[in-house]
């Protein structure tokens, strides 16, 4: 799926001048309310941001994965709080439905996720089990036509404002084949939130625990009907996350080489700008063409998604895909390391943005699969093609 060209620009053009008119100038207030205004997501709404990735016969956008990635860029392009009051609707929260559900749960879920009306959360990480995702403890048991749940998610995105969760718990033994993937209504009874999590960035992005207590749940809430599917239900999804996360960090590193490009221009030293000295433009030229580099890769990694076949996976394309997520999210922590260093002092004060963007790009090596993780996959898959 794709959106035609003109209407694709239309809508590109569309988000550049919403994030220069009304997110960039909103960057002070949710650095300093921890909260995105209402306003903002309401607007965000109406543009369709909520529904990118959603099939235009569900009531969404229907970009393809390059197109995504285009809009994903130009969201980097801001605080990474606005991003995420969206981006689990778009991605982890809504893409599992999307490939695996059943027609049923299409039709109740997909319109009312495209629409903002319905925000996904996605809830796979415990105390326990993270990066080995297969070894997760919450379990789901059968009690007629209802499985009772018990356990703890951890950091779970949007769950302060998700309406429900996509949710993995374990049916059946140990491993990835004892894992469902359930879709769990926010509302259920037995199911609560632990407190906020206070984090070192991303201030203005909500993440809670999950705490299930014999929380019943329907048989018929299992995505796709079917028990012990849930594991590779996450990790289908997890490719077009990685893509999407890589996109906004080149966008993320083009913001601080700019801000940091403005410093240099306007900051004096020993009589003249300090961009007039060849070492802070090694700085600059070593960022701008590592973000180049990153976002070549994206674009590449991005058309092959697109020509594979529609909700099937591909060793090669995942591969990639890590490859991408592995390089452009430790390439945005170095480029925000020398944007702090180019601004110096000023460089750790809050009163300067760079500082926040330094603290905010730290996550984006953590989740959807640490660098680690992505090592791992990268280096069995080519072990595996030799």
């Amino acid at each position: 799926m794709a959106l035609d060209t003109e209407s694709f620009d239309i809508l590109l053009d569309t988000v550049r001048r919403f994030i220069r008119e009304r997110l960039v100038p909103a960057e002070n207030y949710v650095e300093e309310h921890d909260e995105v205004p209402q306003e903002i997501v309401q607007e965000m709404k109406d543009i369709g941001l909520f529904g990118l990735s959603i099939p235009e016969e569900y009531g969404g956008t229907g970009l393809s994965m390059s197109q995504e990635c285009q809009v994903a860029f130009e969201l980097g392009r801001t605080a990474l709080a606005f991003r995420s009051v969206f981006g689990t609707n778009v991605g982890i929260g809504s893409q599992g439905i999307l490939m695996d559900g059943t027609p049923e749960q299409k039709r109740d879920i997909l319109p009312r996720v495209a629409s903002g009306d319905l925000i996904m959360s996605f809830a796979l990480t415990e105390p326990d089990a993270g990066s080995d995702a297969a070894s997760l403890k919450t379990r789901a048991e059968l009690d007629g036509d209802h499985y009772v749940l018990n356990g703890t998610k951890r950091f779970i995105t949007n769950a302060p404002r998700a309406g429900a969760f996509t949710l993995m718990a374990r049916t059946g033994g140990p491993g990835a084949t004892g894992v469902s993937a359930f879709i769990v209504p926010a509302d259920t009874p037995g199911l609560r939130l632990g407190k906020p999590d206070k984090k070192m960035g991303q201030r203005g992005t909500k993440t809670c625990d999950v705490i299930l207590e014999d929380a019943r749940v329907p048989a018929a809430n299992i995505i796709g009907g079917v028990a012990g599917q849930g594991f590779k239900t996450a990790m289908k999804v997890l490719d077009r996350g990685r893509l999407h996360i890589s996109a906004v960090s080149c966008g993320t590193a083009q913001r601080i080489i700019e801000e940091s490009a403005a410093y240099a221009r306007e900051r004096k030293q020993f009589g003249k700008a300090i961009g007039e000295f060849q070492l802070i433009q090694a700085m600059l030229a070593d960022s701008q063409a590592e973000m180049l580099a990153g976002w070549a890769l994206v674009q590449d990694v991005s058309r092959r998604f697109d020509l594979k076949p529609p909700h099937m996976s591909d060793p090669d394309v995942s591969m990639r895909a890590s490859c991408a997520k592995l390089f452009c999210t430790e390439m945005v922590g170095r480029v925000a390391d020398r944007g702090v260093q180019i601004h110096g002092g000023s460089g750790y004060i809050n009163e300067y943005k760079v500082e926040r963007f330094y603290r905010d790009v730290r996550l984006l090596r953590l989740y959807e699969g640490t660098t680690q993780i992505q090592q791992l996959i990268i280096g069995r898959e080519v072990l595996r093609a030799g």
